[in-house]
């Protein structure tokens, strides 16, 4: 029930401390960690994460299921006002996350919403330094604990975005109109590999047309380096269905870059109507789950996620929130009730990430020679010889034998 592509062999040989081959010798192997990005967003553990809050069972159904986490750099949110950051209370979290295996993203480092209001009356020479000075310092200070980043978010719309909660335009959309997208986004992706030439770097959009496609296309034949790209998929007025996503999925595939579906959501109660253009204009006072809206989540769920991994250029899957409590847009999107219960949709996801695509506890025994075939699921693995051990080592496509003393 594994897609080909996603499993590997690596062969072990064990010797013991004078170097003789552990010949017929158990040894027990089990995953730890995928190297498919299973992922969250991290929003909902940070008071924890800070000595803030007990979150309870929450931290165990987050941990028990994903192994990445996206953590929050909104601006408006992460500097309300000049210098005045979150830095440390996002650093904690993020050290978090990180001492328990969990692989980190930030999200995003330039955007045009969610936006600072004290840069929109700069003029536009400041915006341009502030923009890259602020690339420049989270790179900087999450260096070597944040692996991943959405650097630009939605630059397809960001030159001619309108929807200003005040009506003041944003400095992003006046600075991408003056210098033009590409220009913003090349000195953006530049600022931030100069600082961290190890990080992943994603350009991020939920606008899937040919207009994106363009885009990217412009972007790599200018030179810019891209290493991943992000798809949004927030579903709140149904499931695309398999045919419909990965034809969406093979456009993007093109570019011979990894394929990051950064932001997932399917709903399991009433969907929104088909007529709302704007998914921000769709905000009921109430938006509950219901018994038949979490069956058809949790369908839906195992398919989108069964038809994604089996696809060769998707390397990531970020579900947007666990928890209903404080769901975007107040829509019953989680995999968890707002009281904490799991939906089925949890354990229907639990099923295939933790289950049918992941390696349990396996007792395995060496030949003569000392050596062990451990084949699995593509990731990150322990093996406990006994006496003569615990060490770690990792399933990858091509991987070779790994001398273990």
């Amino acid at each position: 029930m594994i897609p080909d592509h996603r499993v590997g062999e690596h062969v072990l040989q064990l010797a013991d401390a004078e170097g003789r081959p552990l010949a017929h010798h158990d040894v027990t192997v089990e995953q730890t960690r995928h190297a498919f990005g299973f992922g969250s967003t991290g929003f909902e553990l940070i008071p924890h994460a800070n000595g803030e809050t007990d979150a309870g069972s929450l931290v165990d159904d987050w941990l028990g299921l994903f192994d990445t986490a996206t953590l929050p750099f909104y601006r408006g949110d992460f500097e309300p006002q000049p210098g005045v950051t979150q830095t440390q209370r996002i650093r904690t979290a993020a050290e978090w996350f990180a001492a328990r295996g969990v692989r980190l993203k930030g999200h995003p480092l330039v955007w045009h919403t969610v936006k600072a209001p004290w840069m929109d009356a700069l003029p536009l020479d400041e915006v341009d330094r502030v923009t890259l000075d602020r690339i420049r310092r989270e790179m900087t200070d999450f260096r070597g604990l944040i692996g991943s980043w959405d650097v630009v978010n939605e630059a397809v719309i960001m030159p001619v975005f309108e929807n200003e909660p005040d009506g003041v335009p944003n400095a992003i959309s006046r600075l991408a109109r003056a210098k033009g997208r590409i220009a913003v986004v090349r000195s953006a992706f530049e600022a931030a590999r100069a600082v961290d030439p190890d990080a992943v770097l994603l350009i991020n959009d939920f606008d899937l047309s040919s207009a994106y496609e363009l885009l990217i296309e412009e972007l790599l034949a200018a030179g810019v380096r891209i290493d991943a790209i992000g798809l949004q998929t927030h579903m709140h007025q149904g499931y695309w269905g398999e045919e419909t996503m990965l034809a969406m999925v093979d456009r993007f595939a093109r570019f011979g870059l990894p394929l990051h579906l950064t932001e997932n959501t399917l709903l399991s109660g009433e969907l929104m109507p088909a007529s709302i253009v704007d998914l921000n204009d769709y905000q009921p006072d109430t938006w509950p789950s219901t018994p038949g809206g979490e069956a058809r989540q949790a369908d839906e769920l195992v398919r989108h996620y069964r038809s994604l991994f089996a696809h060769p250029s998707v390397a990531s899957i970020t579900y947007w929130g666990i928890t209903d409590r404080g769901a975007w847009l107040g829509a019953p999107g989680g995999l968890l009730r707002a009281d904490g219960s799991r939906k089925p949709a949890y354990d229907a996801l639990r099923s295939l990430v933790r289950g049918e695509w992941w390696t349990p506890p396996t007792v395995l025994r060496t030949d003569a020679s000392g050596r062990v075939r451990v084949r699995g699921t593509l990731g990150e693995y322990r093996a406990d010889a006994g006496e003569a051990g615990t060490f770690a080592f990792t399933i990858e496509a091509d991987a070779r034998p790994s001398q273990v003393a």
